[in-house]
């Protein structure tokens, strides 16, 4: 596929491929971006920011809203590309492309919401006779850096509340998945998108991510993806407005009233879902002693159950890892656990990509299969003896983006959700959940700012102060 910059569909000299991570097949190549196609794309960005600015809100939700039905129409083909770029089963694939769907539409209908406020500054001392009112207004160009792990959603997440608010975008996709991101801006062009509007870069992070977040006629960025390259980002970006969404190592905390039937199938979800590769999937979990090898009992066999093969097929439950190499990371993490102590109950096998699901007991915190993310098909637990030690086990992370607890006990859930830093906090349920329209984001080494497409909308522009002196 050829990538999109200043209003055409463009190749380069040199390409990346990009192969399915299940049976290592070329499903297509990209062209691998230069220093040249960065400075086109930041050029045709920077016109094109000023029609964007121009449209209407209801020409900007026309197109948006028009994206979202033509996505809708062609939700296999979208499904069945990202299993095969990103090695997702199917079946979440699809639901991935419902979800991108919904995205788009919430991002048309915040574009008619953008809004400022009037202010009685005759409030103020010396503010007789004066009027006083904001506006909100694009920020300009922005940057949207997307991962692997779900190539279309979060794309959507970034592009949908720029265009809404009158943005230009540069998306840069991954080089493992690419191929979503180029297909999906074919849509919004089909759609009626101004041709500068949007540009598709393809290329190493270290190539184009770098020269697109520094440069001055970037105001926005908007990343997913790994702790070390958000802050790579920050130093680099200067004086603009950053979001991001970075990584975790999310803590389930079970406490001794839990449903375990209950935790064990949320569990197996949250922990397991896109082999594990998802931001907030569930990693720690945390059991109180007197209810340990009742869970134990409940969960191996749901973790056992989990289906693992070529991600095409319907009955696969999990697919592969996206590299061999992250396989081997996970599977190494996993035996060094177990030697310091800890016990293997499922899975700690790999051939190729494929990670087999696993599930390690008796982790101490120290361990980087608790302490770390990990980013694959593996859950660590941990015993506790109270709810003030598996706060602070919870909390003692660099990350914060989601958290869970499983209890009936009021007391214990507000003082979990007051206590426990992270941005997404879970009662009754694994880690692992979103809806897109809610604010998503965490706190400390997680990222900043927040997601979903009204609060998206609001970090995508800026706000203009009037005073009319009468």
């Amino acid at each position: 596929m050829k990538m999109y910059i200043g209003a055409e569909w463009i190749t380069a000299a040199d390409t990346i491929a990009v192969h399915n991570p299940f049976d290592g097949s070329l499903v297509d190549t990209v062209p691998s971006a230069g220093a040249a196609e960065v400075e086109a794309a930041l050029a045709s960005a920077a016109r094109g920011a000023g029609v964007m600015a121009a449209l209407t809100a209801r020409e900007r939700a026309r197109i948006l809203h028009k994206t979202a039905e033509l996505l809708a129409a062609r939700k296999e083909d979208f499904a069945r590309l990202i299993t095969r770029e990103s090695g997702k089963v199917i079946g979440e694939a699809r639901v991935e492309v419902e979800r991108a769907t919904e995205t788009l539409t919430l991002s048309a209908e915040e574009a008619g919401r953008i809004s400022g406020e009037t202010l009685p500054l005759d409030a103020a001392p010396g503010g007789e006779r004066k009027f006083g009112f904001t506006l909100r207004v694009p920020c300009g160009v922005v940057v949207a850096i997307t991962p692997f792990n779900f190539p279309l959603n979060l794309l959507c997440h970034k592009v949908g509340p720029a265009l809404a608010a009158g943005n230009a975008v540069i998306a840069k996709p991954p080089s493992d998945t690419p191929l979503t991101a180029l297909k999906f801006t074919g849509l919004l062009l089909e759609a009626g998108l101004p041709p500068e509007g949007i540009q598709c870069i393809t290329g190493s992070g270290a190539a184009v991510g770098a020269k697109l977040c520094a440069d001055a006629r970037v105001r926005k960025i908007s990343f997913t993806g790994s702790r070390d390259v958000g802050e790579q980002i920050c130093r680099v970006a200067g004086i603009k407005k950053v979001t991001l969404e970075l990584g975790a190592n999310s803590p389930l905390i079970i406490m001794p009233d839990a449903d375990l039937d209950l935790v064990a199938r949320a569990t197996a979800v949250s922990g397991y879902a896109n082999a594990g590769q998802v931001c907030i999937s569930t990693q720690r979990v945390l059991v109180n002693n007197r209810i340990y090898s009742d869970l134990l009992d409940a969960l191996k066999p749901r973790v056992e159950a989990i289906t693992v093969g070529d991600p095409l097929a319907e009955s696969t439950q999990m697919g592969p890892m996206i590299r061999e190499e992250d396989a081997i990371r996970v599977e190494r993490w996993i035996h060094e656990a177990v030697d310091g102590g800890a016990r293997l109950i499922s899975g700690g096998t790999r051939a190729g990509n494929l990670v087999a699901p696993s599930l390690v007991t008796e982790v101490a915190p120290g361990m980087r299969l608790s302490c770390e993310e990990l980013f694959g098909p593996a859950v660590a637990l941990t015993r506790f003896d109270t709810l003030e030690e598996a706060i602070a086990l919870a909390n003692d992370s660099r990350y914060g983006l989601s958290a869970g607890i499983f209890t009936r006990n009021l007391d214990w859930a507000m003082k979990f959700v007051r206590q426990v830093q992270c941005g997404n906090l879970m009662v009754n349920w694994g880690t692992q959940w979103r809806a897109d329209l809610m604010p998503y984001g965490g706190l400390k080494g997680s990222g900043t700012g927040k997601e979903g497409p009204r609060y998206a909308v609001e970090e995508m522009t800026e706000t203009k102060m009037v005073v009319m002196h009468l």
